[in-house]
Parts: C-alpha cells; sequence; structure tokens
C-alpha cells in the first residue's frame, strides 16, 4: 500500500530547498550517511547536496551545499545549467556526475569527486574537472549525451547509461530539430564501460 507523502520537505530555517524550480533528485550513501543531491533553481540551475534520515525519506536534515553551478563556458552554451546528478563510489573515492549546458548537441557531462571519507557537504572536500567527461565529440552517430546513471553489469564492472539523439535527429530528418531540443523526443538509451585512468579516475569517452 503506498502513502503519497507529498512534496519532498526542508529542514527548520531552510526557505531555500525545493522552494521553487527543482527536479532530478538522486540517492545515495557513503560512509552510514545518507545523502541526497538534486538540480534547483539558484539563479541558474545549480546542483545542491544535503543528509537525510532514511527512515523520513522525504525530508532533509542539513542545510543544502551548493555543489556545483555552471561557471566554465562548456557548462553555459545556449543556457546555464547544471542537472541531473549521479553517483559512482569506486576505490576509496566518491565521483558525482552532472550534465552541463542545454539540451541539444552541447549537452554533455560533468564531474566532480571527493575522497569517501571526506565530509562531503565541505565543498573544500570536492575537486571538479575543469573540463566535461563526454560529449558530442567523443561519440560516433550520437548527439548531446547527458543525464546517465552509473550501474554495474554482470561483471561488477561500472557501467554509464546516458541518453543522446541520433544522426537523423541532428541532421533534422525527426521533424523536430527546429524546436526547442528539450521537447525533442528523439532522446534513446545508450550504455558504455566506464575505464579508469592511473590516476584512478573515470574514462567515459573511450
Amino acid at each position: 500500500n503506498w502513502v503519497d507523502i507529498g512534496k519532498f520537505t526542508a529542514c527548520e530555517d531552510d526557505d531555500f530547498s525545493f522552494s521553487g524550480f527543482s527536479l532530478d533528485m538522486t540517492y545515495f550513501e557513503c560512509n552510514s550517511k545518507h545523502y541526497v543531491a538534486w538540480a534547483q533553481n539558484g539563479g541558474n540551475s545549480n546542483v545542491y547536496l544535503a543528509q537525510i534520515n532514511p527512515s523520513e525519506p522525504w525530508r532533509i536534515i542539513t542545510k543544502p551545499m551548493l555543489l556545483t553551478k555552471p561557471e566554465y563556458d562548456w557548462e553555459r552554451v545556449n543556457i546555464p545549467v547544471n542537472e541531473g546528478p549521479a553517483v559512482m563510489i569506486n576505490d576509496g573515492r566518491i565521483y558525482l556526475s552532472f550534465s552541463a549546458s542545454a539540451t541539444g548537441p552541447e549537452y554533455c557531462v560533468g564531474l566532480l569527486y571527493a575522497d569517501e571519507n571526506a565530509d562531503l557537504l565541505d565543498i573544500n572536500s570536492w575537486k571538479k574537472l575543469p573540463e566535461p567527461v563526454l560529449t558530442s565529440y567523443d561519440l560516433n552517430g550520437e548527439y548531446g549525451p547527458g543525464h546517465n546513471s552509473f550501474v554495474k553489469n554482470e561483471n561488477g564492472e561500472w557501467v554509464i547509461v546516458y541518453h543522446s539523439r541520433t544522426q537523423k535527429c541532428f541532421d533534422g530528418e525527426c521533424g523536430y530539430s527546429h524546436q526547442d531540443p528539450l521537447y525533442d523526443p528523439c532522446r534513446s538509451a545508450h550504455i558504455r564501460k566506464v575505464h579508469w585512468d592511473d590516476q584512478g579516475l573515470p574514462i567515459l569517452n573511450k
């Protein structure tokens, strides 16, 4: 039997969280603490992070921390956007990806990471890569990769699941390419295996 709890709620003295445009929430656990990350309009679409109590997972128990905002050129093409957070914990680090820019061919995936033992609500614990980790230039016949998730395959290997558009759509042959790409139904799901470099960072564009 399902119970409708209603709108996600903020903690006491937090007048910002979920007060306006907010979406793309994801949940993760790290070191026995439970977190949610989501996108919200804070001047631009930014990604925020807060802690929850799993016994009441519809409410944050800390004030939100601004984790990432669109600051680099590749995050601000047509529309300044950071959204769609997704989390992967591997070999002592926590990686949080996000999608950036408008949802046309410019849509791409950025990445932050932190030590899994760090205080994740301290912005100084996180490092943001200055370049995107997956873009249209990395793909063959696909455009605008973004809004991904991380899962493990049957062999225990990390896989990135993301959406993108086809060459047909990019060439204007689908009937929607001249409209706002946000409303283009031609996005489809794709998967790629996650590789790792010698510094332990994920490689998503191989």
